[in-house]
């Protein structure tokens, strides 16, 4: 079950076309709604392994979440999804990405923090190779 979820929720977020409502900008900052997570929650402007987070915040807490590497470009889009959406088998539609093009996608587990404080799984959609991404 948890893998359709995965597959569901891959679909979803642009490997199928789906509408994107606004974009991240490919340089930080972008433009639009997206805010800086760090301005929004206490959290450091810059995440290792992450990079800087911006986000619309009418999407939280699913995002999506556009990630930034040292060098101001657009490395991923991250979304967190709460694990009692996950077990209510809530449906997601139409996130779109911040990105448009989608290189590999990491799933993992997250107990919570400041902005998302519920359990919740991270579902990174990386838009550039995540071993030369500049977020360390």
């Amino acid at each position: 079950m948890l893998k359709t979820s995965i597959i569901s929720l891959a679909l979803v977020t642009g490997f199928a076309g789906s509408a994107i409502a606004e974009m991240a900008s490919p340089t930080e900052p972008p433009k639009g709604s997206y805010q800086q997570v760090s301005k929004l929650v206490k959290l450091p402007s810059f995440l290792p392994g992450m990079g800087s987070l911006y986000v619309n915040p009418k999407t939280l807490p699913a995002g999506p979440f556009a990630a930034y590497g040292r060098d101001g470009k657009l490395v991923s889009s991250i979304y967190m999804i709460p694990m009692k959406d996950m077990q209510a088998k809530k449906k997601f539609s139409n996130l779109g990405v911040a990105g448009q093009k989608a290189r590999s996608v990491d799933f993992y587990y997250n107990a919570g923090h400041p902005g998302v404080a519920e359990p919740h799984y991270h579902v990174v959609i990386w838009h550039v190779d995540p071993k030369t991404a500049k977020v360390k």
